[in-house]
């Protein structure tokens, strides 16, 4: 809390600054996916083990960075039962999203996944195109999005008309490092939970290669086929094994969630 205070303040001065060099204007984008309020819960198995759980909440009332409104979403995981003894997890994110640009402003990152430690402060400023780590301040293109703020964007998207093999581009800043994240459409499937059933839109994310995962365009996510876009299933190929995320729990969606009655 006390970096994301610190953090805040940095990011005002930022923004003032901006104003005061006539700086560009801020786009309008159109958000109907989420509101403040929205809590989702997800099980994590890997292969057949129940190995952890974690959640995402828009944090309510919205906040602000200077005069802007903001959404402050906050994700949090952490593995399960006998998984601590050979992998224990406990990571938290946290992203304060521009309500309006739908741009990051702050990113929070802390990763501990088996001794595996990620200590992240990033301060965004969509005026001049900038992210300040820490350790540099790097110029960033237009619609810059952090690993969190990406998931948020990428739901209002419209995909109304899309089309078998379309491709969504998100680009991400991650690790010091720019990607162009692309997003392909594989189809409409009907994926069934514990929670019921679910029409669903399919895609296959090119993810980041390297530690965890095995390759570039090893997972799979369903969300549900309305305007939400929540996820109800990941599954994604890892280094060692497959690991699956169901959803389990959500609350305080903007939009009647789409589910198969019987």
């Amino acid at each position: 809390m006390k970096n994301k205070i610190i953090l805040s303040v940095l990011v005002f001065l930022l923004l003032i600054i901006g104003k005061s060099d006539a700086q560009k204007t801020l786009p309008h984008l159109k958000n109907v996916a989420y509101k403040c309020g929205e809590k989702l819960k997800f099980r994590v198995h890997y292969g057949v083990i129940d190995a952890g759980e974690c959640s995402l909440e828009i944090k309510t009332p919205q906040e602000k960075v200077g005069p802007r409104d903001c959404y402050h979403i906050v994700g949090l995981g952490k593995s399960l039962g006998a998984f601590n003894w050979f992998f224990k997890v406990e990571d938290r994110y946290e992203t304060t999203i521009d309500a309006e640009s739908l741009t990051p402003w702050i990113f929070l990152r802390r990763v501990d996944e088996g001794g595996y430690k990620i200590n992240q402060n990033y301060s965004f400023n969509p005026y001049k195109n900038t992210v300040s780590t820490g350790k540099e301040v790097a110029t960033v293109p237009d619609s810059i999005q952090d690993l969190l703020s990406a998931f948020y964007f990428a739901r209002t998207f419209d995909y109304t008309d899309i089309k078998v093999g379309d491709v969504f581009v998100v680009t991400i800043y991650l690790d010091e490092k720019i990607y162009p994240m692309a997003i392909k459409f594989a189809g409409r499937e009907t994926i069934s939970t514990r929670l019921g059933k679910f029409p669903c839109l399919k895609f296959q994310p090119q993810l980041v290669k390297g530690r965890i995962f095995k390759d570039q365009e090893g997972m799979n996510l369903w969300v549900s086929d309305d305007l939400n876009h929540i996820p109800i299933r990941l599954e994604s190929e890892l280094m060692i094994g497959s690991i699956k995320v169901d959803l389990s729990d959500y609350s305080g969606l903007a939009n009647i969630i789409n589910k198969v009655t019987e």
